[in-house]
């Protein structure tokens, strides 16, 4: 039964979630935890404790160590609602949920957003034809419901994530037909400068090069360099064509799966009036927050990949470093203890977050990717090009909201969330100006979907 009321409310139940709500609860503090998921995890760990899969085994030790994260949040004494969504949010502590099919208030002396990253959108000419998916949207398909593609799939794209799943599928007996790598050698040698750095997390290092071992031993295709990238076909995917190194390639597929990297979900963060700075290396917005997580406002913390990308064990050391704050300025701990106990987490979460930079640097999104052609779809749900947004802008156009009002774009299901990057990239590539000058979608409930049926059915 969920309480009107909890001194702690915890946004999300990943891997900084659940240690927030864990380090929160040991020392007293009452919390309960809220996420749209099924099961605890977040999409690192999903359905770790629940899989369908017949051997987890297949995903890597990574996710599997997710299980003792989630078997430790299922045993803590913390009030955990599944398939909630919270869509509304006050920083003066007030949410508004919906569980169950029904609307809930609820209040809260401290809130904490541990909703995670998003995959960053990777538009370009056919992105949003039928069999054209992200990496992420395969993984959840494996995760949740044991299911891998039954034909050779294309993967396209830069990052970690996008090795990670043909590593994976690779395991699966998934055949890949070809591995369009979109990574441009000009970042090579800026990446090389934070090397002796990233030497500190090495194990990430030797990660990452399994990962390609495993890829060229299997003979998977690895076109490299890859640019202005376009799906073909009527409605359905039929082919993909791109330039490699200046030579035209092109390969036959109904099924892309495309990964450019994650950014911080700001969208819950801004909507709850959280001040928002532009992070260059990584190249997006994030929230504004102390090392303890704390935001520009008082009652609200982000932890985790909600606060800057970092991984999951850098998210989990943030959580509970968040959690003991939070449970000093509720009276549960003394700062003495509180720092005692960080200390050791700062340390450990500083190693993990040693190989950023070099990640950050080594797969920077060339501008070519970020600010597609005219032709291009960038707000899928209303249906606006890119080049609508740039006439936009060559007009005079102040920004990402004036364009909001006069095309609706970033008004649809997601409210922005896919379409918001690239409008502002749009804006800075025309403008000759910096993304932080140019600003961003302002955020309004409802986050989620809500019907009036819901908010009718309040007590309030």
């Amino acid at each position: 039964m969920i309480k009107s009321s909890y001194q702690l409310v915890v946004i999300g139940a990943g891997p900084a979630g659940m240690a927030v709500a864990q380090t929160a609860a040991r020392h007293g503090i009452e919390v309960a935890v809220f996420d749209e998921q099924a099961h605890p995890g977040g999409q690192i760990y999903r359905n770790v404790d629940a899989s369908p899969l017949g051997n987890i085994d297949l995903l890597g030790k990574d996710y599997v160590f997710g299980r003792q994260l989630v078997q430790g949040f299922r045993h803590a004494p913390v009030d955990y609602f599944a398939n909630t969504a919270v869509w509304y949010l006050h920083p003066s502590g007030e949410l508004g949920i919906v569980a169950g099919g029904e609307h809930r208030r609820v209040t809260a002396q401290r809130i904490v957003i541990a909703c995670g990253a998003q995959e960053r959108p990777m538009p370009f000419p056919g992105w949003d034809k039928a069999g054209v998916m992200t990496a992420g949207a395969g993984q959840i398909l494996m995760k949740s419901a044991a299911m891998v593609p039954s034909e050779a799939p294309v993967l396209a794209g830069s990052g970690p994530l996008l090795l990670l799943l043909a590593w994976q599928y690779l395991r699966a007996g998934v055949k890949i037909r070809a591995l369009v790598d979109t990574t441009q050698s000009a970042s090579r040698w800026p990446a090389m400068q934070h090397f002796p750095k990233a030497i500190a997390a090495s194990d990430y290092l030797f990660k990452g090069l399994k990962l390609v071992t495993a890829i060229r031993r299997a003979r998977v295709p690895w076109l490299r360099e890859a640019s202005n990238l376009h799906a073909e076909g009527d409605e359905r995917l039929r082919a993909l064509s791109f330039n490699c190194r200046g030579k035209p390639q092109r390969i036959e597929t109904s099924l892309l799966l495309l990964h450019q990297g994650v950014i911080p979900s700001v969208h819950m963060a801004a909507a709850a009036g959280c001040e928002t700075s532009w992070n260059d290396p990584q190249q997006c917005w994030q929230p504004t927050v102390d090392d303890w997580g704390q935001s520009s406002a008082e009652t609200v913390f982000v932890a985790g990949d909600a606060a800057g990308i970092g991984g999951a064990r850098a998210a989990w050391l943030a959580g509970q470093l968040t959690g003991l704050q939070i449970a000093h300025q509720l009276g549960g701990i003394e700062q003495s203890q509180r720092d005692r106990l960080a200390s050791p987490m700062r340390n450990a979460r500083a190693r993990h977050l040693a190989i950023r930079p070099f990640l950050d640097s080594w797969y920077r999104v060339a501008d070519s990717s970020l600010v597609p052609g005219d032709e291009t779809l960038a707000c899928r749900c209303e249906e606006v090009s890119v080049g609508e947004i740039r006439a936009l802008a060559a007009m005079g156009c102040s920004g990402p909201n004036q364009v909001k009002a006069f095309t609706r774009c970033g008004m649809g299901p997601c409210q922005g969330r896919f379409c918001a990057s690239t409008v502002e990239q749009i804006f800075a590539h025309e403008t000759a100006v910096d993304p932080q000058q140019i600003g961003r979608f302002n955020a309004r409930p409802p986050l989620k979907p809500v019907t009036l049926g819901q908010l009718a059915s309040s007590e309030e």
